[in-house]
């Protein structure tokens, strides 16, 4: 897991606001991506955003083919205006928006006596269908190991009880959040 600045937190959110804005404003995908140090890693991200503390877009990669800073940019255009349970955020919504970035650990199958609730989060396979959800949600839901994966489970559109099917897996991550305000 990186290792993060204050610095680096600033430049993190920066690159997602700026990713949105360019979505949002200009239709069109950020250009000019960082080619620091910061955003050479290949790592699974989420972009979460919120306007006015409303969940309005989550979108991520578990396993990223291409850098962080265009994983980052990628997830945060697309979570703007293409997650397909919320309309897509207006130029109006950018003073009231809230930027989080989850910065993923590699995934480990992981035993459900072993998951941490809020250092953890899971995703749930079970033939083609899988789920994930991030630490932090069984944190703001006030979810249990069981709960947690039995809506990991939905998440994956699999019965809540499939994590205990002999050929479900369950895989842990840890996450480095970065968030900004509003």
């Amino acid at each position: 897991m990186l290792s993060l600045s204050e610095s680096d937190r600033k430049n993190i959110l920066d690159l997602a606001r700026q990713a949105v804005v360019e979505a949002v404003c200009r239709k069109r995908p950020l250009e000019n991506i960082p080619q620091t140090e910061l955003f050479e890693p290949h790592c699974g991200v989420f972009v979460t955003l919120h306007v006015a503390r409303k969940l309005r877009g989550c979108i991520g990669v578990v396993q990223a083919k291409e850098r962080l800073g265009e994983s980052i940019a990628r997830c945060a255009a697309s979570a703007a205006l293409e997650d397909s349970r919320f309309s897509p955020i207006d130029p109006e919504d950018l003073p009231a928006m809230a930027i989080e970035v989850s910065l993923l650990s590699p995934l480990e199958l992981i035993q459900p006596d072993q998951i941490e609730i809020g250092r953890h989060g899971l995703l749930v396979e079970q033939g083609i269908r899988s789920g994930l959800l991030l630490p932090q949600v069984a944190v703001r839901h006030n979810l249990g190991r069981e709960e947690f994966l039995k809506e990991t489970c939905h998440k994956a559109g699999l019965p809540k009880d499939a994590w205990k099917a002999p050929d479900a897996r369950i895989y842990g991550f840890t996450c480095e959040i970065v968030e900004s305000g509003n």
